[in-house]
């Protein structure tokens, strides 16, 4: 590469950085970071409220983001979403600030617990947070809502299987809201063991025993427990080892589709060894998910007339093949991807992915866009998102230090 290459890749970088705090700090409010840029788009979606996944990932990034004032708000919608709590300790999908009203979804969103969770622990481990929390307050976090949170975990610990020890969930219930995942999750269950580790919970050794042994036995021995040797049996009879961790498992029936971000949690969230970290990023360099934009959330879509094809997915006509969930490209999905390569020793790899990242919230003008099409690469969804910025700012950390910026795994 040459001098000149270089000096413009390094521009690109910081005038990214400068838009993703610019667009975070736009978006944020008294109440906390909105899921968007408001406007009367943004306002007719519900992109104007506090989503729970949206926030604590926007947590991270502005607790990184080197900013004071995004430091200091990092906090705030973790605040909103903990006084909407539910009674059994679930934390809502989002709070409709207008209505202050709570959300949570038609079947039960899960993620949202998962990821405020992660995000107290990781801002009062953050230095920049400790310091500047919402208020100038000095308590912790995790003492501050100590109550809310044995709450949350213990609604947690209700969906959790007596001896797979992972979540069990309904489909169309996380941050994939409109693809038909149910049973044991990836995603879901790699944001859950962190989550047991940080909290000290029980039998969190098991937790990734069997999330290994489940969403990918084609390199586990045989189980000792009959269901779960019954579960495999069923994989191993009728998928294929494409190097990439199964994105759920229910009784009968599984996806095949590549689950982007469930693998990379799964390798940044220490849930995979060395050798299954190689396997999958490689499995997801080889299939080319990252370019050339960071990344697509599938490989291989689901298509009307596939057995796990639902009548919901064609909602708004936005999750066909290669749009949304289904196969579109994610900058806030790509910002982990660039983590997790990181944090597997792949710094070079990881910086040309940032540059790439750069190159997708620089489209129609720093628009930050939500999602853009898996093939045409056209932008679709909402400008101005949050958690892309955050993505970036997490990235950018990351290849900045040269190893993980959220603790170690």
């Amino acid at each position: 590469m040459s001098d000149a290459d270089r000096r413009e890749e390094a521009s690109l970088l910081e005038r990214c950085h400068t838009a993703a705090v610019e667009l975070l700090l736009r978006n944020l409010t008294p109440a906390g970071i909105l899921a968007a840029t408001p406007g009367p788009r943004a306002t007719l979606r519900g992109y104007g409220a506090i989503f729970g996944r949206d926030a604590a990932v926007c947590a991270i990034g502005m607790a990184l983001s080197g900013h004071p004032t995004l430091e200091r708000g990092a906090a705030l919608a973790l605040k909103t979403l903990a006084d909407h709590q539910a009674a059994n300790g679930q934390i809502p999908k989002f709070v409709d600030l207008e209505r202050q009203e709570a959300d949570f979804w038609y079947l039960g969103c899960i993620d949202a617990t998962l990821w405020w969770l992660i995000a107290l622990d990781i801002l009062d481990r953050h230095p920049a947070t400790a310091r500047r929390r919402a208020g100038g307050a000095a308590t912790p976090l995790r003492r501050r809502y100590a109550a809310r949170i044995e709450r949350a975990l213990q609604w947690l610990e209700a969906q959790e299987h007596q001896r797979f020890f992972l979540l069990q969930q309904n489909e169309a219930s996380d941050w994939a809201d409109i693809m038909p995942r149910s049973g044991f999750v990836l995603y879901t269950n790699a944001l859950w063991y962190w989550v047991k580790r940080r909290f000290g919970r029980k039998h969190c050794d098991e937790t990734r025993a069997n999330f290994n042994g489940l969403f990918h036995p084609f390199s586990a021995g045989i189980a000792d427990y009959r269901r779960a040797r019954l579960l495999n049996d069923y994989v191993l009879q009728r998928a294929l080892d494409r190097g990439l961790y199964l994105s759920f498992v229910n009784f009968s029936f599984f996806g095949e589709e590549g689950d982007v971000f469930g693998n990379v949690l799964a390798v940044l969230l220490g849930l995979a060894d060395a050798a299954a970290s190689r396997r999958t990023l490689e499995a997801l360099t080889k299939a080319q998910a990252s370019d050339p934009y960071p990344i697509r959330a599938v490989l291989r879509p689901i298509r009307p007339g596939s057995a796990l094809w639902r009548t919901y997915m064609s909602r708004h006509r936005q999750n066909f093949a290669w749009q949304y969930h289904n196969g579109g490209i994610w900058p806030m999905v790509g910002g982990f991807w660039i983590a997790a390569l990181v944090g597997a020793g792949r710094v070079p790899q990881a910086r040309r992915e940032l540059v790439k990242l750069a190159r997708a919230c620089a489209l129609n003008r720093w628009a930050f866009t939500e999602w853009l099409h898996g093939k045409t690469l056209a932008p679709r969804g909402m400008p101005g998102q949050s958690w892309n910025a955050a993505g970036f700012l997490l990235a950018e950390a990351a290849v900045s230090a040269g190893t993980l910026p959220l603790g170690p795994p």
